[in-house]
């Protein structure tokens, strides 16, 4: 018998984090949040221009758009399985529906071009940001934005 066979992973796997790792942040949210508001904005200050390149700018910008509101959800996904816990629900009751609602918000990125979507992305991240913070008692981590 090949022990090579038995050392060796037939499949590639890769996850973040049902170890659990214990290294919990928003922060990739948020940077994915800013990048979809980010491309909000420069499709829309791309106007109805209907030129080749400009067709493909717009086009590249909406895929970087969707792709960071995939990122998004993947991110919090992560924070509302893995890290929070029972007594966070019990101290935040409305932890479910603040996700939730976080969730539809990065769905309506990927379904529409508007720069008000992307801000209430990026505000529904930071009410996550700062119920994340307040659960390890450090409501001294400020919510940054790199474009404000």
């Amino acid at each position: 018998m090949n022990l090579l066979r038995f050392l060796r992973p037939s499949t590639i796997a890769s996850a973040h984090c049902d170890g659990p790792c214990g290294v919990y942040d928003p922060a990739a949210a948020r940077i994915a949040a800013e990048a979809v508001l980010s491309m909000e904005k420069k499709i829309a200050a791309l106007g109805d221009a209907r030129d080749l390149a400009t067709i493909n700018t717009r086009t590249r910008f909406i895929v970087i758009k969707e792709q960071q509101a995939d990122i998004v959800k993947k991110e919090l996904d992560i924070l509302w399985h893995d890290y929070f816990k029972p007594e966070h629900l019990e101290k935040y009751p409305n932890l479910h529906d603040v996700f939730w609602k976080a969730a539809k918000a990065a769905s309506k990125c990927k379904h529409e071009s508007n720069p008000a979507n992307g801000e209430a992305l990026l505000k529904a991240v930071e009410e996550i940001h700062n119920i994340f913070w307040a659960t390890k008692n450090r409501t001294d981590v400020p919510f940054y934005r790199a474009n404000p």
